[in-house]
């Protein structure tokens, strides 16, 4: 092997971005001296290689983080109106659904670059996961429990995010959007007032709103799911 021949080996391959959005990989030197060495008189043609760039594509993940949501909000309402009372039921959909499928719906609207949907669906799945925790933490953690007080600013606080979430629905987002965040709001916040009050009648009339709340969450997932199935607006948003 020649000094040259062993400098082009040496130089490896060169990566390079063609005009029609392909990668291609080139050997500098020449393919028959990289073949077989001990023939240096054939004649040069260069390699390359192209490695078409497949575009990432992605499934619409809002759906999925609607339906977690709405579902386990509608659970936990039925809850508030003393349909039945707090049961696994709820803490399982909140961990599994509202909490671990909406985060993850989360993660792929951020991944996407849509900034309010990923935002929205992974705060709201770490709530329903926190809402799980507040009520198996004095069994699984043998911490104390939540008192009335505590839960109270900790639903506030979720009032005034909220809030501020619904407020940046105003200019881009569709109308059951903008009626799922103010609906939310409104609550979390009755619902936080029951807890400062300790009134059961504003306890109800949270989860009256929570099932309404719930509802249109369901509905616009629904309605996403169909319509972009069929081609066109068969549930209008």
């Amino acid at each position: 092997m020649t000094t040259k021949e062993t400098e082009q080996l040496k130089t490896g391959p060169v990566s390079t971005i063609n005009p029609d959005g392909t990668s291609a990989l080139n050997f500098k030197g020449d393919v028959n001296n990289l073949l077989s060495l001990d023939n240096p008189n054939k004649s040069s043609k260069p390699i390359q290689v192209k490695m078409i760039n497949f575009p990432e594509k992605y499934a619409n993940t809002s759906p999925l983080g609607l339906l977690g949501f709405g579902m386990s909000t509608i659970f936990l309402s039925f809850c508030n109106v003393n349909v039945y009372h707090m049961n696994t039921m709820i803490i399982g959909t909140a961990i599994f659904y509202g909490g671990i499928g909406q985060f993850i719906a989360g993660t792929f609207e951020i991944r996407k670059g849509n900034t309010f949907s990923g935002t929205a669906f992974c705060s709201y799945g770490a709530f329903w996961l926190s809402f799980a925790t507040l009520l198996c933490g004095p069994h699984v953690l043998e911490a104390e429990g939540s008192v009335s007080k505590s839960t109270g600013v900790y639903l506030l606080f979720w009032a005034v995010f909220t809030g501020f979430m619904t407020f940046a629905t105003l200019k881009h987002g569709h109308v059951t959007l903008k009626l799922i965040f103010l609906s939310l709001t409104l609550t979390f916040l009755l619902l936080s007032i029951a807890e400062f009050t300790e009134s059961k009648v504003m306890t109800r009339i949270g989860g009256g709103v929570g099932l309404l709340c719930g509802a249109l969450a369901l509905y616009t997932a629904c309605a996403e799911v169909i319509d972009g199935e069929q081609g066109y607006t068969f549930m209008p948003i």
